[in-house]
């Protein structure tokens, strides 16, 4: 049973492809997607925190307007099932003492008064002097990295069923996320766009093999 599901993964990751265009009368179940968002959302982060947010767009007004900025995305958003704009928490919504950071730690974790205060002088250590998170850009940069954790689940997770999807990073963030601001979907003062992704059905396959560096490029052992 361990080989069996140890061959499955791999078959998922060797199936999945970057898909530039998709097949936009197919669409993706609801109960499939929701399973594909569980994923993420059970994602790890560093220090607990999740400082992300998915948005799934599916208005196809706003799936035009944002195309000319999307350079990277303009086929996957006119024909993808299912289009994921990543955000990222931004500076100050990950400093301690933010709300958000309250609202964590107190409602969602619901940690004792005490173990809050331990994990957040940890948390301003970590930022301070281990990671050097001193400034907005850099705090910014790092959350983006933790929105990676859940970006990657959720494509392994679909290829897992069957479906397929593209990471797309070819995007002008500032007037991404302007039009974010405009439509009254982002705060752009607490969230900023990490990624995108998109999510459907391929409409051809690639012509290209996957292609990846030998293991024994990739690995150095310690022993």
């Amino acid at each position: 049973m361990m080989q069996a599901k140890k061959e499955e993964i791999l078959k998922a990751h060797a199936y999945r492809r970057a898909i530039k265009e998709f097949e936009p009368e197919q669409k993706i179940k609801d109960e499939d997607f929701e399973f594909i968002l569980e994923v993420g959302r059970r994602s790890p982060s560093s220090f607990g925190w999740e400082p992300w947010k998915f948005v799934v767009v599916q208005n196809s007004d706003l799936r035009e307007k944002l195309s000319e900025p999307s350079w990277g995305a303009q086929k996957q958003l006119a024909s993808a099932s299912h289009f994921v704009i990543l955000l990222a928490r931004k500076g100050d919504e990950m400093r301690v003492g933010s709300d958000y950071l309250k609202y964590k730690s107190q409602v969602v974790d619901k940690l004792p008064a005490d173990i809050e205060q331990m994990k957040n002088d940890f948390f301003k250590n970590f930022m301070e002097n281990e990671f050097d998170l001193t400034d907005d850009r850099k705090i910014f940069d790092w959350a983006c990295k933790q929105v990676y954790l859940p970006f990657a689940n959720m494509m392994t997770a679909a290829a897992q069923i069957g479906i397929d999807s593209c990471p797309i990073e070819g995007f002008d963030r500032a007037k991404v996320e302007a039009i974010l601001a405009e439509e009254g979907v982002v705060d752009t003062h607490k969230l900023g766009v990490a990624a995108m992704v998109a999510f459907g059905y391929k409409k051809e396959d690639s012509p290209f093999p996957q292609s990846r560096f030998p293991m024994e490029e990739v690995v150095e052992w310690l022993r």
